[in-house]
């Protein structure tokens, strides 16, 4: 039984996914070697999947080295927070059918540069969490698990 009281509630897949579809910008964690980098991307939900552009760099040349990354969206208020984590494997869109298709996204670049390449993030978990916003509880107030 879920307790009510409880300030923090696994959400179910499906709101993952619509808390995905309402947003348009979060953050992708890669990692090459010892180095873990992030960077804030804007994007679109194509169907189960995150499609972004970018530029050639290192953003792109970390993907081809090391294609599982993870992917983070979230928002607060003063009331309550939500936080959705997808892991998954990104790839640079090469297929000519697949890239005419995602082309005609709503996806644009937040500021004025030529990002040429499409990535898409195929998941291997969503998972999130809601959170109710709160004072500190007292230390005798937590009640064990």
């Amino acid at each position: 039984m879920e307790n009510v009281n409880d300030p923090v509630t696994a959400l179910r897949e499906d709101e993952c996914w619509e808390h995905l579809r309402a947003h348009q910008l979060g953050r992708l964690v890669t990692r090459v070697g010892d180095v873990v980098d992030i960077f804030p991307v804007n994007y679109v939900v194509d169907g189960e999947s995150i499609v972004f552009r970018t530029a050639e760099g290192g953003k792109l040349a970390g993907l081809t080295i090391n294609a599982s990354v993870l992917f983070e969206v979230d928002e607060y208020t003063a009331d309550d927070a939500w936080s959705v984590v997808v892991r998954g494997q990104a790839h640079r869109i090469a297929d000519e059918e697949e890239l005419a298709a995602v082309e005609q996204l709503p996806l644009a670049p937040m500021v004025p540069t030529l990002k040429l390449n499409h990535i898409r993030i195929t998941p291997d978990s969503v998972t999130g969490r809601s959170f109710r916003r709160g004072p500190e509880p007292g230390v005798f107030d937590v009640h064990p698990y």
